[in-house]
């Protein structure tokens, strides 16, 4: 792919290249629910107001002032930063500026931030992998300590999402997230696999193998859909032949596994050409 474009930003310099822009109202609904949810804690137990940052917020700042709000629903005095590349839509976002909420220019450096905790969804979609994987290790550096990334991909309106959670030593696990009703298999989730792991998305690789595992226990789960499609995704996640972690979350659409049930243990995911991993 093309050499990312640099913005300058204040005395550093923006590193990566702008999002398509494209948002819209509680697209990211799921990821924010999920992160007050399950790693709440790291808000509310630190010493100072926590920042939390939210990459590539889009053309419009609406789902970072939705994070905002979200996050103090946990921690009072929480304090979020959008960051984009694009000036002209850091301009655009002043207007939302509020108490506890700012925009500045920024990429991957976290324009000289150190958040707590880092919102990138549908940022590293259009980049090739290893430049995706790079701009984890800058994300991650940038961290405070026992900071938290979350990098993912959703479908238009957020009905469809999977992401990553990773600290400073790597990614730690993945997370499946759907609107249950509109889910016809699990395997459709594929589409929305965040970077590290769409291309790894084939026969004989681990990523596959848990789409697979996860659309046989849904077949298995049968039975279970006159009850609705809820009942039938709790069903299967139960049933299911992968190891996963907690806090369980089924009955929320949510099906989170541990990052080495994919890949051996390794940040990148490895071929089972020379590495083959059983569920």
């Amino acid at each position: 792919m093309a050499k990312p474009k640099r913005y300058a930003a204040g005395r550093a310099r923006a590193l990566g290249l702008a999002t398509r822009g494209t948002t819209a109202p509680n697209r990211l609904r799921r990821v924010d629910r999920w992160l007050v949810g399950v790693h709440g804690h790291l808000l509310r137990s630190a010493d100072a107001p926590p920042v939390v940052v939210d990459l590539g917020y889009g053309a419009t700042p609406v789902t970072t002032v939705e994070l905002l709000a979200r996050v103090r629903a946990v921690r009072a005095d929480a304090q979020v930063v959008g960051l984009e590349i694009d000036p002209e839509r850091v301009a655009a976002a002043q207007a939302a500026t509020t108490d506890g909420l700012a925009f500045r220019r920024g990429g991957f450096e976290l324009a000289g931030l150190r958040p707590l905790v880092v919102r990138a969804l549908n940022v590293l979609r259009q980049y090739d992998e290893q430049p995706a994987l790079e701009a984890w290790a800058t994300l991650r550096a940038g961290l405070a300590a026992g900071g938290l990334l979350v990098e993912g991909t959703c479908d238009e309106i957020g009905r469809r999402a999977c992401w990553v959670a990773l600290d400073a030593d790597g990614p730690r696990t993945l997370t499946l997230a759907a609107h249950l009703p509109s889910l016809q298999r699990p395997s459709d989730l594929a589409e929305r696999l965040p970077k590290a792991l769409i291309h790894h998305n084939v026969e004989g690789e681990p990523v596959h193998g848990l789409l697979t595992a996860l659309d046989a226990a849904w077949d298995r789960a049968a039975a279970y859909a006159p009850y609705g499609a809820r009942q039938r995704w709790v069903a299967a996640c139960e049933t299911l032949d992968w190891p996963q972690a907690g806090p369980v979350r089924h009955r929320l659409g949510e099906l989170t596994v541990p990052w080495d049930s994919l890949n051996g243990g390794q940040e990148t995911p490895c071929s089972t050409a020379t590495s083959r991993r059983s569920p």
